[in-house]
């Protein structure tokens, strides 16, 4: 059974947390982990670059010159590809690029994912997490003895407005509910923070 240290909201450590093995302890699947990153990266791209046809180029409804007879090459349309400020040949066009894994990749990868961090030792339990009103300063303090205060993945059972707007304005965080988990966000970070609360519902979430 994989654990994870258990702290308070002071940092101290208090214990340990025994993590779901069914999430916490697959066996790690980096081809399918690639997939998955190339698949959100994918995602993330807007393809909104547009070059015109010879159709949308403005202007060329006249022949530049007639036929035969001035010793220039025949010409039809000042829209030609070959023109300045004609057309383009295969240019690209607008585009959705995402697709998507099959349903059984995605949950592979994401549990290879949340196992690569258990293995790696990167998982962090909070006894709890929350906030009376927001303070930045409380959550920079107790990332910073959690040795966290680089990129920390924050994952709650559910959204806290004081929590999230305590985080918010910290570089490098970012706070998560189980069921917005993923691959990339996980990998991404460098540690991953979960209170218990949300690491005891995060096998029911991600194995239903």
């Amino acid at each position: 059974m994989p654990k994870a240290p258990l702290y308070n909201m002071n940092g101290e450590r208090i214990g340990d947390y025994e993590l779901p093995a069914s999430v916490f302890g697959v066996p790690v699947n980096e081809h399918v982990l690639h997939e998955a990153v190339v698949m959100q990266l994918a995602a993330k791209r807007l393809g909104t670059v547009k070059t015109k046809t010879r159709g949308e180029v403005a202007g060329g409804g006249a022949k530049p010159w007639r036929q035969k007879g001035t010793g220039r090459a025949r010409h039809g349309s000042r829209r030609s590809p070959i023109w300045k400020g004609g057309a383009v040949t295969f240019g690209p066009r607008p585009r959705g690029y995402g697709y998507n894994l099959p349903k059984k990749a995605r949950r592979v990868a994401l549990l290879s994912a949340l196992s690569s961090k258990a293995e790696n030792e990167q998982v962090l339990v909070l006894e709890e997490l929350s906030m009376i009103e927001p303070k930045t300063k409380v959550m920079v303090n107790m990332l910073g003895k959690l040795d966290a205060d680089g990129k920390a993945l924050v994952v709650v059972k559910q959204p806290d407005k004081n929590v999230e707007l305590s985080l918010n304005n910290i570089p490098g965080v970012k706070m998560l509910t189980p069921s917005k988990l993923n691959v990339y966000d996980i990998l991404n970070y460098d540690k991953l923070l979960l209170t218990k609360e949300a690491a005891d519902v995060v096998e029911e979430v991600l194995c239903k």
